[in-house]
């Protein structure tokens, strides 16, 4: 936890600081969106997402599949680090399980 929070301590106080103030997130958008103004933008409600880290502290940007150990954990398949999709990529990511599926299942 120590690596993450060293490595990624800068990003995290400028994205709490835009948080708080409006203005500097609209010209951090405005990069994207250069006709945005501040009278566009309302403050709402944010959300907290895990994610995942390998040993070293470097975030994991990728689904983890991981099986159990034992011949009925064998048989699981866990999919971590899937983000919500909705329906905007739901479908790929069901494909790209299925796949996984069949190839450690041998289907």
């Amino acid at each position: 936890m120590r690596k993450l929070v060293g490595k990624y301590f800068t990003y995290g106080m400028k994205e709490l600081y835009r948080g708080i103030f409006i203005g500097a997130q609209v010209k951090q958008l405005q990069r994207f969106v250069p006709e945005l103004k501040r009278s566009d933008v309302t403050r709402g409600y944010s959300g907290v997402r895990a994610q995942a880290m390998d040993p070293e502290g470097n975030l994991v940007d990728d689904f983890v599949f991981d099986s159990g150990h034992g011949p009925l954990c064998k048989r699981v398949l866990h999919v971590r680090n899937a983000p919500s999709p909705g329906a905007t990529s739901s479908l790929a990511i069901a494909k790209m399980v299925a796949k996984e599926v069949k190839s450690r299942f041998s289907l």
